[in-house]
């Protein structure tokens, strides 16, 4: 059956595996087993049938035929042998159709170089060792020690020095010096003015800078400026108890006031005034 990871027991699902199977499995498929002789030569018992191959009919109504294979059908795992046909009703004469497993391999076609190749990777050990395909560690030939003469040491010429390559000198530029008088020099007095080194102020330098300033200036300002006088409660004027009273009748006389006039009524106008409209 078709090679598979792991064998199922299912005829149907053997059946799905072998009519479904790719073409590497099909041709492991079409194998059928060799003679006793091809046996004992090559140490393996089956190996697919090719073209070329001579073959042995064992069961079936052809019992006993023998030939060449004249083709290999794959799609259907049949194989056809030269000179086992049959003739049709019309008279056409076909090729008869026969499973591998049913023929035995007398002689091989070995043409192909990839079949040669497949023969000796199957051989067994043994077989493999005689025919001189491999070889046994222990029987490996041992190159024999060549006893060296001594020799006079000659003198090995010592490697050349290398040499050096002249750099071009690069001159320094010349200090300018500063004439000063002898008297000066004398006295002593001679002061030479080194420049500092510019420092670059970073951000927070210059922030604690302006907070310092700020903080200079604001003293100043407040040194400047003149004190306030402190606040002082304002004082409460004595009302006497009669002028109270006064302001209390003047507010109980202002809605009666407002309230009759109010009730004021309206003048009535003259009948003249109606007859001629109010003109």
């Amino acid at each position: 059956m078709v090679q598979m990871a792991k064998s199922v027991k299912n005829p149907r699902k053997q059946r799905e595996r072998l009519f479904n199977a790719p073409a590497h499995a099909r041709h492991k498929i079409i194998s059928a087993h060799l003679a006793p002789d091809l046996v004992k030569s090559h140490g393996i018992k089956s190996i697919p049938v090719r073209k070329g191959d001579t073959v042995r009919v064992m069961r079936g109504d052809h019992e006993g035929f023998e030939g060449k294979v004249s083709r290999v059908d794959l799609a259907n795992y049949r194989i056809f042998v030269e000179g086992l046909t049959r003739e049709k009703v019309d008279g056409t004469v076909i090729f008869i159709s026969i499973h591998p497993s049913k023929v035995l391999i007398k002689t091989l076609n070995l043409d192909d170089k990839w079949r040669k190749r497949s023969l000796q990777r199957k051989k067994p050990l043994e077989q493999r060792e005689e025919s001189g395909l491999i070889v046994k560690p222990e029987e490996e030939a041992k190159p024999a020690k060549a006893k060296a003469k001594p020799e006079e040491k000659k003198a090995k010429p010592k490697p050349a020095a290398a040499k050096r390559i002249a750099r071009p000198k690069v001159e320094k530029p010349l200090e300018a010096k500063v004439e000063v008088p002898a008297e000066v020099e004398s006295a002593g007095k001679v002061e030479v003015a080194e420049e500092k080194p510019v420092v670059k102020k970073t951000r927070a330098a210059k922030k604690t800078v302006e907070k310092v300033e700020t903080a200079v200036a604001e003293e100043k300002t407040a040194e400047t400026k003149p004190a306030r006088k402190p606040r002082t409660k304002k004082t409460v004027k004595e009302v006497s108890v009669e002028e109270k009273l006064e302001a209390v009748k003047e507010s109980a006389e202002k809605p009666a006031k407002k309230a009759a006039a109010k009730k004021a009524p309206a003048k009535k106008k003259s009948k003249e005034s109606k007859e001629t409209g109010g003109a």
